[in-house]
């Protein structure tokens, strides 16, 4: 199969650049012919002030793009192209290039940037839908929810209000990738055409492999930002001083995480940036991760099935995906999201019941081979690009109502 992959990367890496890649080396090692559209937020350190004033526009409509996607489309003939990230530089013209070509088109939902401008359904510490609850982007704007500025929100607003009026996403995209079942229910009762939505999780490479021995430390891997409930793991910390804590990650509450070590002298550990072989040891090592995030924008979780891959336990917030991809006395357990006290107590039990936490990486690492191998998120990407291909609806289970109230 011939198949054309489109990313644009952020300036910082982030895990929709560790999807991408892995998925290119998914295709590639199965034989496909796999070209690569790619744009990076960092050529925009090097645009001169003219270039600058034309990122406003090309938000909306990328000629450049459209253009360059006319002749990667002529050269390669694809059976398929996939789209992952498009803001801003790649910008939805690129899918009529596609649509002039008829050639089918996927999408990856990555993130909610289709309902939120902001892309994270968070605002002041609190889960928000007011763009979702209005079906406008008003709210986003007025409260400047993108980078603290209601001039970039305003832009990305009039980009998503644009292409939503003029139906890009509905008419010219012939399936998208929502990673579980509570997002895919989210895109779709916001107006996505539920009959192209198919869920595919993200997957982990073999090379994560089970520890054989308990670990000694709890272990949080992810963005310090508050979203992330970083704060909330630090309070829940001093009713458990006596637990070891690592901390691998970097972010806007780097130096806030470093003065409480300080302050409080608890056995918490700020790791630096590590290589994939020293980040497995880091998990392999682990007794249980911590996953504390506080808003719904969290469309995936890598690091719980990182951590399940290892046999490592998941002591996660009780909502959305954290909820749905934790199954709580299984592969983790649930704590109130937000609540520190209830946050410390789970954590004081995990750490007491070495018996049952063991017990609970064995299912963790069964729930691994069962859903997030290579091997089985291949054979669901093929199945998403013939579906697309052959004009089908995608076959999943549809979750009951008491489950999607569960995750809500």
């Amino acid at each position: 199969m011939k198949i054309i992959l489109v990313h644009n990367s952020y300036q910082q890496p982030g895990g929709e650049d560790v999807v991408f890649n892995a998925e290119h080396d998914l295709l590639t090692s199965a034989g496909h012919c796999v070209s690569v559209y790619a744009r990076t937020n960092r050529e925009i350190s090097g645009y001169n002030v003219f270039e600058k004033a034309s990122l406003m526009p090309r938000t909306l409509w990328a000629w450049d793009t459209l253009e360059e996607m006319r002749q990667i489309i002529a050269a390669e003939c694809p059976d398929i192209v996939h789209f992952h990230n498009t803001f801003p530089l790649v910008s939805p013209s690129a899918y009529f290039a596609c649509h002039e070509a008829r050639v089918p088109v996927i999408q990856t939902l990555h993130n909610p940037r289709l309902l939120c401008p902001a892309a994270t359904l968070y605002r002041n510490g609190a889960v928000c839908q007011d763009c979702v609850e209005t079906k406008s982007f008003w709210p986003g704007v007025l409260h400047g929810c993108y980078r603290h500025s209601r001039l970039q929100t305003g832009v990305i607003a009039t980009m998503l209000t644009i292409h939503r009026k003029l139906k890009t996403w509905e008419k010219l995209v012939d399936g998208y990738i929502a990673s579980t079942e509570f997002f895919a229910h989210k895109f779709a009762s916001a107006g996505l055409p539920a009959s192209r939505i198919h869920v595919k999780p993200h997957f982990v490479p073999r090379t994560y492999k089970k520890s054989e021995s308990l670990g000694d430390y709890a272990l949080f891997v992810g963005r310090l930002a508050l979203e992330k409930g970083v704060p909330t793991m630090l309070t829940a910390w001093k009713f458990t001083p006596s637990i070891p804590l690592k901390i691998r990650g970097d972010g806007p509450l780097s130096s806030y995480v470093q003065a409480c070590i300080e302050d409080t002298a608890l056995p918490i550990e700020l790791v630096p940036r590590l290589q994939e072989s020293e980040m497995i040891r880091l998990f392999q090592g682990a007794r249980f991760l911590i996953w504390p995030s506080e808003g719904l924008y969290e469309t995936f979780g890598r690091v719980a099935v990182e951590a399940f891959a290892c046999g490592v336990p998941v002591i996660s917030s009780d909502l959305g995906a954290m909820a749905e991809i934790v199954r709580s006395g299984r592969t983790g357990l649930h704590f109130r999201s937000g609540d520190p006290r209830d946050l410390a107590a789970k954590v004081e039990w995990a750490w007491g019941h070495p018996a049952e936490l063991e017990a609970m990486g064995r299912k963790a690492c069964a729930e691994y081979e069962r859903k997030y191998t290579p091997e089985r998120n291949y054979r669901m990407l093929m199945s998403v690009y013939e579906s697309a291909i052959n004009g089908t609806a995608p076959i999943r289970r549809e979750p009951s109502l008491d489950e999607l109230n569960s995750l809500a």
